[in-house]
């Protein structure tokens, strides 16, 4: 087991995949100093940065503004692309109404008491009741039953139970759904679970982006702390978790890093960076990309 990734080279990282919430960024929701110097010096270094998160775009707002408004961020668990710059969506890959509408189905009899919520493109939308403690204030959501919300396509369906946790919840669902759609959770806090299209995860939307740009999985290094960041973690060359992870994350990976918290994170691109200039100091040039160009 290589503790705090040691004995890693990381000459040839192009690209560097992060996971938001409990990673990269602070309990607070900030993006510290040290971390932002560092996302900074990787951009000017060649080496490009997505963003990997559950949040809907509506939410990369902040994040945009803390880190520079560049670069692409996978949004919904890997249903949708989004180009912070731009501030649009560039793709999406949403559950057909066909599919959602058996998820439903099969939940609702696995799992009876339950109510669902659904992200679309237009923002979010829920059953009376539904956790209502996490909803998004300013989205003034729409609430209805879950089969007039699926009217319009669903980027994410969400399912809370009062009386489970998530990692119970997620158990039960991904028996219970198989392999109708993707199901996982970002917060065992929380008593909710989320579910994406079949085959669809931070891992496949990451893959597509890659071969789009030319990047191999060993190229890559990514950080992640929840279940949903798992798929990922699998398929990225060299993968970190950070100390406060969820124990699934902690028992799949070989290498570890401080907490979001501590700046895990910027500790482990800082040793990128240095290693990056002593390759150039002796004139090894590593190889970079500009996919937004």
């Amino acid at each position: 087991m290589k503790a705090n990734g040691t004995g890693d080279s990381f000459n040839d990282v192009r690209l560097v995949a992060t996971d938001l919430d409990g990673t990269i960024l602070r309990s607070d929701g900030t993006v510290s100093g040290r971390s932002r110097n560092a996302l900074a010096q990787l951009r000017a270094g060649g080496v490009e940065l997505v963003f990997i998160t559950a949040r809907p775009p509506r939410w990369m707002g902040p994040i945009a503004a803390m880190t520079g408004h560049d670069g692409i961020a996978i949004c919904a668990n890997g249903a949708i692309t989004y180009d912070l710059r731009a501030e649009r969506v560039v793709d999406s890959y949403p559950l057909s109404a066909e599919t959602a509408l058996e998820v439903v189905r099969r939940l609702r009899h696995a799992l009876p008491g339950g109510t669902f919520a659904v992200e679309t493109a237009e923002g979010f939308a829920c059953e009376p009741g539904h956790l209502q403690h996490q909803w998004d204030e300013e989205s003034n959501p729409r609430v209805a039953d879950v089969l007039q919300l699926l009217e319009s396509p669903a980027l994410k369906l969400l399912f809370g139970h009062p009386r489970r946790t998530a990692d119970s919840l997620l158990a039960v669902a991904q028996k219970a759904v198989g392999g109708l759609a993707e199901a996982t959770h970002s917060n065992p806090e929380r008593s909710a679970i989320e579910l994406s299209a079949p085959g669809i995860s931070k891992a496949t939307t990451l893959a597509r982006l890659c071969n789009g740009w030319g990047i191999d999985p060993s190229e890559v290094l990514a950080f992640g702390d929840m279940p949903n960041d798992l798929p990922m973690l699998t398929w990225a060359g060299t993968a970190f978790a950070v100390a406060n992870a969820h124990p699934r994350v902690l028992a799949a990976v070989t290498r570890f890093t401080a907490s979001n918290d501590e700046d895990g994170v910027a500790k482990v691109l800082e040793r990128l960076l240095a290693e990056r200039e002593v390759a150039q100091t002796a004139n090894i040039a590593p190889r970079s990309i500009n996919p937004l160009k």
